[in-house]
């Protein structure tokens, strides 16, 4: 058994008694659910997919209600929110229509903010929130620093946190104190780390490339200048895992090369493997609803890590440094120090 398998399985459970009561907004599965209740929070979460939720039950203490949040959805107080608001409008491979799509949950996100006004709240969304939704990203943050929180955000890479995956995620973070970001530690997993026992199994449920579509994708590879096949690479950290390329069959699925040469699309334990699931987490649903629930996820492993510095966060005697911005909004010039060489990547919104 690999250091990363033994470290996901023992790691990533509920511990008891909890410390604080989380509320989980857009829950999905409950990847960011897990890291949390092993740092020792009690989650409860939301969420309208209704195998996502069933396994955020099956695999959690907390339970998991299933709804669909809406601006005026009651939810009950709480010290801490956290979510992963739907990340469809700014998806490089999506429209990025923002606040014109009708799946934007952040418009519902900040909702839930005023209403139920956290100590503090930590959001996860993709890498292309700070690019080509830049000026709806900043409009998302001034909406929150109007409702009296410093507001922080990272770009983080999962390969930093324990998971063996080029995952880059921005992570924003709401507070009135002191917030730290985790430190990347310095020992990186890659692929072969967590499929070392599963390498070239070929169980029933296996699915093989057809002859016609290895031709198509080479087709494709070499029309986009592909250095190299897309195949899992296992000396190196997996590509980023999505809905698309777990569950369909594209040019750009994920898939492992065999020794007899013939290639397959990743089996459903490997693909939770990859995004750090530990092994007795199990997955509600069909085939394609648990490869969405994974590829949806946020990294366990990842969670683990941001709960432990919001626990540490609640437990500081920093928190309300900054609690005379809690009644009003911030000045439009509040800039806040940066510390620059603890984060891979940190700005703070002016």
């Amino acid at each position: 058994m690999s250091d990363y398998i033994r470290r996901i399985n023992t790691l990533l459970y509920p511990k008891k008694p909890p410390h604080f009561q989380v509320v989980d907004l857009f829950a999905g599965c409950g990847g960011l659910a897990l890291g949390f209740e092993a740092q020792g929070f009690i989650t409860h979460g939301y969420e309208s997919d209704a195998n996502a939720c069933a396994t955020y039950e099956k695999n959690l203490a907390g339970e998991c209600t299933k709804i669909f949040l809406e601006k005026d959805t009651e939810i009950e107080p709480t010290s801490v929110v956290i979510g992963g608001p739907p990340c469809q409008p700014f998806s490089v491979i999506g429209n990025q229509l923002g606040l014109k799509d009708s799946r934007d949950g952040f418009p519902v996100f900040i909702s839930m903010i005023e209403q139920i006004k956290p100590e503090i709240w930590l959001f996860e969304n993709v890498r292309g929130l700070l690019y080509q939704s830049k000026g709806y990203f900043e409009e998302i943050i001034q909406a929150l620093k109007a409702l009296g929180y410093i507001v922080e955000y990272k770009l983080i890479n999962t390969i930093n946190y324990g998971v063996p995956q080029n995952r880059e995620r921005v992570i924003v973070v709401g507070h009135r104190g002191e917030f730290r970001f985790p430190l990347p530690l310095k020992e990186r997993f890659i692929a072969s780390d967590a499929l070392v026992d599963m390498l070239y199994l070929t169980p029933p449920e296996s699915k093989f490339l057809t002859p016609n579509m290895d031709g198509y994708i080479a087709r494709y590879e070499k029309a986009s200048y592909c250095v190299r096949p897309r195949d899992l690479h296992l000396t190196e950290p997996a590509r980023t895992l999505t809905c698309r390329n777990l569950a369909g069959a594209t040019s750009d699925m994920q898939r492992i090369l065999l020794p007899d040469g013939r290639r397959r699309r990743l089996l459903l334990r490997e693909a939770a493997r990859l995004q750090s699931f530990p092994d007795n987490f199990e997955f509600c649903g069909g085939e394609t609803s648990c490869f969405n629930q994974i590829g949806n996820a946020v990294p366990p492993m990842l969670a683990y890590y941001l709960a432990g510095s919001v626990y540490e966060y609640l437990t500081s005697t920093k928190r309300y440094i900054h609690s005379e911005i809690a009644s009003h909004s911030l000045p439009s010039q509040l800039y806040l120090p940066l510390k620059t060489h603890q984060y891979e990547f940190t700005q703070l919104h002016s």
